[in-house]
């Protein structure tokens, strides 16, 4: 009885070794997302970049390619799908799903956007194309001068309306061109890094730097308006090792300062970056950069291979990190999760020896410090006009006495008639 009893028991488990569970990775899918990956690292914080390839590859991401993507990088299926979900810019597509148009037109309905007539353009696009091109809304893609603001592919459409929407989808005109901006060659003739040669030839002391920026009274304008002097000072005080994270996210509608100052004089702010690094002690440069700003992208990749071809001095690593359609990553903790490779659910590790900073601290850092300015200039601190137009008198007040704005008041003219 009780043989009987300890032979139905008995299981071989060596049987069920060697057997993977979940789902097989697809040879071919592998191969795809091996040749797109080519010899880049494995490494978490580079996942992100990897699932853009496969999406600006296929236009989509396939459950397949992202069953390989994660054999590659040594994850489990699901931590890839998670991140991958999480950022509206990637088109995750499951097995019994459609995969979405090889082109998609993203239209912006934002405050700036829908007072130019967005919402018009929008309904006007969904009866002008069939099932080959996809129509999505959009939050702002931080071309509010330019509104109403279509983008065809990458390829932003300024001032659009259906007939210039339609010409670039006929077109296929997805790539944006580079505006016209300072070069690296440009930018070294006209004197700069000059200030960064200066710091690093021993000419400055990084507590005389740090003494200019906390009295210029150079601050953030993310909300807190934290000194920027005194966020030096208290990093160069950490224990390395130190990181350098730029936040270039910015979401808000009616914010374009960052990509107006990348566009027109690109080598400023690397120069701030780089004396950030030599008076506080920093090793590495990671710039996130939100993936709106496709120009910006190219740009940046062009003229940081050229700043490293012919570097004025020594260069700590710079890495640039794309961003994927998340308005939560313009916030700091959110960022810095992005650039290690994950969705925003979990506790980042950078923050621990990281210094966070706004983009617009680092334009202006050459200037502050080579004018060795003592106090805050007759302008105060740094504060750029985002929107195209002041209100002289808040509509609210004229509101509150029954007055109706004027619209022949210049200072209250809307957007689209200060562009006419």
């Amino acid at each position: 009885m009780s043989s009987v009893s300890e032979k139905s028991v008995k299981i071989d488990f060596r049987q069920r070794r060697g057997k993977s569970r979940g789902r097989k990775v697809d040879p071919q899918a592998l191969q795809e997302v091996q040749e797109l990956l080519g010899d880049s690292p494995r490494s978490r914080d580079l996942l992100i970049e990897a699932l853009h390839l496969i999406q600006d590859r296929y236009h989509y991401l396939a459950a397949k390619h992202v069953v390989a993507l994660a054999h590659e990088f040594k994850l489990a299926p699901t931590e890839v799908f998670e991140v991958a979900t999480f950022y509206h810019h990637f088109d995750v597509i499951r097995e019994n799903e459609i995969p979405p148009p090889s082109l998609t037109v993203r239209v912006c309905d934002s405050m700036s956007c829908r007072m130019a007539g967005a919402e018009n353009l929008i309904q006007e696009l969904d009866q002008k194309f069939d099932e080959s091109i996809r129509v999505q809304r959009v939050p702002c893609v931080g071309r509010c001068q330019h509104a109403p603001v279509a983008v065809v592919g990458q390829n932003p459409v300024d001032l659009a309306n259906p007939v210039k929407v339609q010409k670039k989808s006929e077109l296929n005109d997805t790539i944006p061109s580079l505006p016209e901006y300072v070069d690296y060659n440009a930018y070294r003739t006209a004197g700069g890094y000059q200030v960064f040669q200066s710091c690093i030839k021993g000419e400055r002391q990084p507590e005389e730097v740090i003494e200019v920026l906390k009295n210029s009274n150079l601050r953030g304008l993310g909300g807190a308006g934290f000194p920027a002097g005194m966020k030096w000072d208290i990093v160069r005080k950490f224990e390395g090792p130190r990181l350098l994270a730029v936040n270039i996210d910015e979401g808000e509608p009616g914010t374009f300062k960052d990509r107006y100052f990348l566009e027109s004089d690109p080598h400023r702010f690397l120069e701030g970056c780089l004396i950030a690094c030599w008076a506080v002690g920093i090793e590495e440069i990671y710039l996130y950069l939100r993936d709106e700003y496709a120009a910006c992208r190219t740009l940046l990749l062009k003229e940081l291979e050229a700043l490293k071809n012919d570097p004025p001095e020594r260069l700590p690593k710079i890495h640039l990190r794309r961003g994927a359609g998340a308005y939560v990553c313009g916030e700091e903790s959110a960022m810095i999760e992005s650039i290690e490779g994950n969705s925003n659910l979990g506790n980042p590790v950078f923050s621990n020896y990281g210094k966070m900073q706004n983009y617009q601290y680092l334009v202006l850092t050459p200037v502050k410090v080579e004018q060795d300015e003592d106090e805050e200039g007759p302008g105060g601190p740094l504060r750029e006009e985002n929107m195209q137009f002041r209100i002289k008198r808040p509509v609210t007040e004229q509101a509150a006495q029954h007055k109706k704005p004027s619209t022949a008041d210049p200072q209250l003219m809307s957007v689209n008639q200060r562009r006419q």
